[in-house]
């Protein structure tokens, strides 16, 4: 039995996604899975869907050091989207930085439920309860 039906994984390194998609799968943390290299991607898939509920993510695992946007740009304009994408969309920051700035800026967001450092594990999965 799954999780959760639909997340997403938003990441530049397509060895992080390959390895967390994995991860996701062995434990049956997700029915689905979309992965994204960029945040812009993420974005425009949400804002084409944002009226449609089951298409929407219940967990959005965001990497901060990307390319274009990083992480904390994502969520600028991710605070901007309506209300059923904001309520729906739960955002788990999974990222290699260990900088003190990014961990308070990023639970400064009421959109970030947790920080993770990579790689995805069974236990940060067990530890999310969104």
């Amino acid at each position: 039995m799954f999780k959760y039906k639909f997340v997403i994984l938003v990441d530049d390194n397509e060895i992080f996604n390959i390895t967390h998609q994995k991860v996701i799968e062995l434990n049956q943390f997700s029915e689905k899975t979309l992965v994204f290299q960029s945040g812009q991607e993420a974005l425009d898939y949400l804002k084409l869907n944002e009226k449609n509920i089951e298409e929407l993510p219940e967990i959005i695992f965001l990497d901060i050091n990307m390319p274009i946007m990083d992480g904390f740009q994502f969520l600028e304009i991710f605070e901007k989207y309506d209300e059923l994408v904001r309520s729906r969309c739960r955002i788990i920051m999974l990222s290699s930085s260990i900088s003190p700035k990014d961990i308070d800026r990023a639970a400064s967001s009421i959109y970030v439920k947790k920080y993770f450092n990579k790689p995805l594990t069974a236990r940060y999965l067990n530890a999310i309860t969104v």
